[in-house]
């Protein structure tokens, strides 16, 4: 019982030591991380499948978001409707949904223009997009069926 009692209060002062060290270093002077604008083009990697998704799904979340005149981080903490660190959602879900199929159709273009996205592909991905039941997608109860009809 008594190594536990010792074990237990080392550890609260090496987390207490931890801290302090860390205030020493200045963490209360760091400045709030930027947070990009979504209106704006960012560089992304390209290449691969996997990449070229990430790449469509980001662009998509960032058109929305500058359609919303907000973050992307900001819209994407209020898709679930509940209040995931204090974010309630402020658009109800018609809006969201108009947005996500805008700002996703608008990243495959630009996916299309890039050459990430052959040009056959292309129709069938604003399809998949256009018929998307988004609302199940933004749940995580979606799978390749409801995508494809």
């Amino acid at each position: 019982m008594k190594t536990a009692t010792w074990v237990l209060t080392a550890l609260l002062l090496s987390g207490v030591v931890l801290v302090a060290v860390e205030l020493g270093k200045g963490a209360l002077d760091e400045p709030a991380p930027k947070l990009a604008s979504p209106c704006q083009t960012r560089e992304g990697r390209t290449g691969g499948i996997d990449t070229t998704i990430q790449r469509i799904v980001l662009d998509g979340l960032d058109g929305a978001a500058c359609r919303l005149h907000t973050t992307r981080e900001e819209l994407v903490l209020s898709l679930g409707g509940g209040s995931a660190l204090g974010t309630s959602r402020r658009w109800d879900a018609h809006t969201i949904e108009v947005a996500l199929r805008a700002g996703l159709l608008q990243s495959v273009d630009a996916a299309e223009q890039r050459g990430d996205v052959p040009s056959f592909l292309a129709p069938a991905l604003r399809g998949i997009v256009e018929r998307a039941p988004l609302d199940k997608l933004v749940r995580g109860g979606i799978g390749l069926k409801d995508l494809l009809g």
